[in-house]
């Protein structure tokens, strides 16, 4: 028997290996990618899995593949690497399990799918061609989170689900990260070393470190030695540079344009107590030392806010924005008493300006909102504006001005005397360019919270 055991793992080991050499062969971008996952035989999963260490197979169902069809090992192979390298197994937690494996299989199918690579090429079927239209159809780049929020507005009942599962699902994901505070219960929530599925933040942070270099790491061979290969990369490049971008904090983005400046208000923090308490026992009610009347504030004095509302511009989107900043804002405690907060809407011309002065005037206005313009984009009028209000002595201390906007417009030639960031929302991640002197920012569905 336990010669058997072994027979079988050096034979699975022998077809992995079999696998990631001819991967390795026709792909050389994957070089660095491909030495990231060992090898260990697991016969409590059926097919085979990924833990982001090591692939966990059944030599059973590696001598099915291998007999039946070599593209098919290397597509299974190249499908769990995919996985790793875009992070799929640690974005799971907080998601619904069921369609989240789902929309991470049809993600890497799609992008298999795209490389014409004879290691891994095979016609797709029809299912596989219709629904890869539907969904760019709805999305610019087929993304596992984008297909995750279009499963969940679509809603496909049990048999088109178990439809999409069989065409597209091809490795076992019990081996992935679990989200702790889940229940655990039945066979799938056992590990392959036979502990729970609930990975500590050591491991977790190490996982994510690992392939987050790896990553990295390939995407800088595709840019660089790998670009003019073309098709044999198909869409990898664009998927890892959408996972690779640099994802942003919105609220510690925020903090940056706030103004430190003293403010009428009782300092704690500077009060002694124990002085405070001496006094009234020495000299009976008169205290050694009184609280400060004032501390130093970090919070927003004189801002603008300038949202295109051009034709490329949604309503859904411009309202998520605006709410999301309101939120930040008022989480904060960032307004002072006397705040000067402007809120612009512009395409090619400035259509409004609204004058907000607390949290609550913030609050009545996203209510409230209602989108004017719909024109063409031209940054220019709004700054043009900002500078009048600054000398005309409305904006007396205008800290910086944050342009969301979703496309390319016209830029002021010269620099302005204060901060300005041009926040876009680009679904595809696409960076536009920007003035050198523009802060620039990329946010996408995910980053503004839309489902």
């Amino acid at each position: 028997m336990h010669e058997t055991h072994e027979k079988l793992d050096r034979i699975g080991r022998a077809i992995l290996s079999s696998a990631r050499n001819e991967i390795y062969l026709n792909m050389r971008f994957l070089d660095i990618a491909l030495s990231g996952l060992d090898y260990a035989m697991n016969l409590n999963t059926p097919t085979v899995g990924t833990d982001g260490f090591s692939v966990q197979f059944n030599p059973r169902h590696l001598i099915e593949l291998y007999q039946q069809d070599l593209v098919l090992l290397n597509r299974v192979y190249l499908h769990m690497l995919l996985h790793c390298l875009l992070r799929h197994p640690l974005h799971r937690d907080g998601r619904e399990e069921e369609r989240w494996d789902l929309a991470c299989d049809i993600a890497v199918e799609s992008i298999l799918d795209s490389i014409e690579n004879r290691c891994v090429r095979l016609l797709p079927s029809n299912l596989r061609e219709d629904t890869y239209a539907d969904l760019k159809s709805a999305m610019p780049v087929l993304t596992a989170e984008a297909i995750y929020r279009y499963l969940g507005q679509q809603k496909p009942d049990y048999d088109q689900q178990f439809a999409l599962i069989r065409e597209f699902c091809r490795d076992d994901h019990r081996f992935w990260p679990r989200d702790e505070q889940k229940e655990q219960n039945g066979p799938d929530s056992q590990s392959s070393d036979g502990e729970g599925n609930g990975d500590s933040d050591d491991r977790r942070q190490e996982l994510e470190q690992k392939w987050q270099h790896l990553g990295e790491k390939t995407q800088t061979n595709l840019e660089t030695f790998f670009a003019d290969h073309g098709n044999q990369a198909g869409d990898i490049l664009q998927s890892l540079t959408i996972e690779n971008r640099e994802r942003y904090d919105y609220r510690s983005f925020l903090r940056r344009f706030v103004t430190t400046r003293e403010e009428m208000r009782v300092d704690t923090d500077s009060f002694d107590y124990a002085y405070y308490a001496l006094g009234l026992e020495l000299y009976g009610d008169i205290p050694l030392i009184e609280p400060l009347e004032y501390r130093e504030s970090r919070k927003i004095r004189d801002f603008v806010i300038v949202i295109d509302t051009s034709d490329s511009c949604s309503d859904g989107v411009i309202q998520r924005f605006l709410e999301e900043t309101r939120s930040v804002l008022s989480a904060e405690g960032l307004f002072f008493e006397d705040a000067n907060l402007h809120i612009i809407q512009a395409d090619a011309g400035v259509q409004t300006d609204t004058v907000v002065h607390s949290a609550q005037e913030l609050e009545l206005f996203c209510q409230h909102f209602e989108v004017r313009g719909f024109g063409g984009t031209d940054f220019r009028p709004a700054f043009y504006y900002v500078n009048q209000l600054i000398e005309r002595g409305e904006l007396t201390d205008l800290k910086g001005l944050l342009y969301f906007t979703d496309g390319f417009g016209t830029y002021p030639e010269g620099q302005p005397d204060y901060d300005v960031a041009f926040v876009f929302f680009k679904e595809d991640y696409a960076a536009p360019p920007t003035p050198p002197w523009a802060i620039r920012v990329i946010l996408g569905l995910e980053e503004l919270e839309i489902e």
